[in-house]
């Protein structure tokens, strides 16, 4: 099917409309993508969790510092692949090319399944939370109140990037800056209570003081809480399509990003610690509340206000980039045909959007998702770790290869020997913990056997495929966009039979 409206004789620059990703993401918001995605709610999560295992404010630090460094690695190597794979859908595309469907289906489905709607969950409440917390002074905001709020939320900010590319990417913008401002203000302040003396817990032998000496294990743990806080670092490419002259623009918006991140997230931690005790911070449920509390004194409610925009820009990037995951997986034939394809006039990818929309919900109503945190770390690492052993693989199956960046063999094998050694130590902490992540992306094995490798469908099975997907193009008014013909899709299980692709959109 054409890709443009039918009946539409409407003509740009004298050529026919067409239906396309559009690049509209340039140096700039690439960097605000991937800032905007790290510093979510975890610089005010994770802080409690990687103290807690680590067992001294100077660990503590070290692990944030070094956690940074490993992201850096981490993204030199997608960079690589971004560009020598100039496809959207990050890790799950270049490990579908490089190592099969098989184990590119597998990652898709723990994202899509878990990894992406429960942060998205996570960030949402946290959202909420900071949102209530002056309406609520005096004790936890309650359950349903957090629930609807942050359900109102997710569903306003799915409708701003149904309606518009350019509209979200501003968005991501505005709250990313709001976000740096914020962390900003909490740098300046502990600042501030340095220069005043007020440094003691952060001398040598007070920050390295043990309670309990921390084991190997806990402090593997306390590696993921800190990868939680930041995850998201890979996620432009996941939008590689839609990025003004990705060859050039990529590996800039990592190279700027990654840093810039890790500096404010270290001095974020060294601001709290100058002003709050360990038990204290431990103690906190809001660990930037209770700073702004001690410190701001009438002024402290410029800090859930602060906390709440920053995690509202969380939301909007990760909406963003994992419905382009969804998208991408469909384009591959790993999910519903209707998942690739975009509306006719706006260029977005609605169904995917309200797939990632629907599935954060249905967490949100499940429960609690905090606890689900250690559960995402690890399968974010597993991911990581899979990727970066396919760049490996690629560079000695093709080793001829044309690659515009490549970075030193020294990079991905230090990446994937601190990757061994977490998840080994990590699993040996925590086997249920590591157990349930691992068993959540291989059921993903048997819905593969049947959805994608099985093709001979009963036709009553196809049929019903066609019906929904129609149903959804006439209610989403989407169209597959235009490809061109190198880069098309293998046939997909899930499409619709006929034409194989396409129902009517007009």
């Amino acid at each position: 099917m054409e890709g443009e409206k039918e009946g539409d004789g409407r003509k740009r620059s004298g050529a026919q409309q067409r239906v396309t990703l559009k690049k509209e993401i340039g140096l700039l918001s690439a960097c605000t993508i991937i800032i905007g995605n790290i510093i979510g709610s975890g610089i005010f999560i994770s802080p409690k969790g990687v103290l807690e295992h680590s067992g001294s404010v100077g660990l503590a630090l070290v692990v944030w510092l070094v956690g940074g460094c490993i992201a850096a690695l981490g993204s030199m190597c997608y960079a690589e692949l971004g560009v020598t794979i100039p496809k959207s859908g990050g890790d799950y595309s270049y490990v579908t090319q490089i190592f099969g469907g098989l184990v590119g289906f597998l990652l898709l489905w723990s994202a899509v399944l878990i990894m992406y709607p429960t942060t998205l969950a996570v960030i949402a409440l946290t959202f909420s939370n900071y949102i209530l917390q002056p309406v609520f002074p005096n004790c936890v905001p309650p359950y349903m109140a957090t629930r609807l709020l942050s359900t109102a939320c997710i569903l306003f900010l799915t409708w701003v990037n149904c309606s518009s590319v350019r509209l979200a990417t501003r968005i991501q913008d505005i709250f990313t800056v709001g976000k740096l401002m914020a962390l900003g203000l909490i740098i300046v302040v502990g600042l501030v209570q340095i220069s005043n003396g007020n440094y003691q817990g952060l001398g040598p032998q007070e920050a390295f003081h043990f309670d309990r000496a921390p084991s190997v294990g806990q402090i593997a743990l306390a590696f993921l809480q800190a990868s939680f806080a930041f995850s998201g670092w890979n996620f432009l490419n996941y939008v590689t399509e839609e990025v003004v002259e990705p060859r050039r623009n990529l590996p800039r918006a990592i190279y700027i990003s990654i840093p810039l991140v890790t500096l404010v997230y270290t001095l974020t931690n060294i601001a709290y610690f100058s002003s709050m005790s360990p038990d204290e911070l431990l103690a906190s449920n809001a660990v930037a509340v209770t700073f702004g509390e001690k410190l701001l004194g009438g002024f402290s409610v410029i800090m859930p206000i602060s906390v709440a925009l920053s995690t509202f820009g969380g939301i909007n990037g990760y909406l963003f980039t994992s419905s382009r995951l969804c998208f991408s997986g469909a384009r591959e034939g790993h999910l519903p045909s209707l998942l690739a394809m975009i509306h006719c006039e706006r260029c977005t990818p609605i169904p995917a959007l309200l797939v990632c929309c629907a599935a954060t919900i249905v967490i949100l109503c499940i429960g609690e998702t905090h606890n689900l945190i250690n559960y995402v770390s690890f399968i974010n690492y597993l991911s990581y770790g899979v990727t970066i052993a396919a760049l490996l693989y690629f560079r000695w199956k093709k080793p001829q290869l044309y690659r515009p960046i490549k970075v030193s063999l020294l990079v991905p094998v230090l990446y994937l020997l601190f990757w061994v050694l977490l998840l080994g130590f990590s699993l040996h902490s925590e086997p249920l913990v590591c157990g349930v992540g691992l068993v959540i992306m291989l059921t993903g094995i048997p819905v593969y056997m049947l959805g994608v490798h099985w093709r001979d469908k009963p036709t009553c099975v196809h049929h019903f495929i066609e019906s929904v997907t129609y149903v959804g193009q006439r209610l989403c008014f989407v169209v597959f966009p235009q490809i061109d013909s190198t880069d098309s899709a293998p046939p997909s299980a899930w499409a619709p039979t006929g034409s194989g692709n396409m129902a009517t959109a007009s």
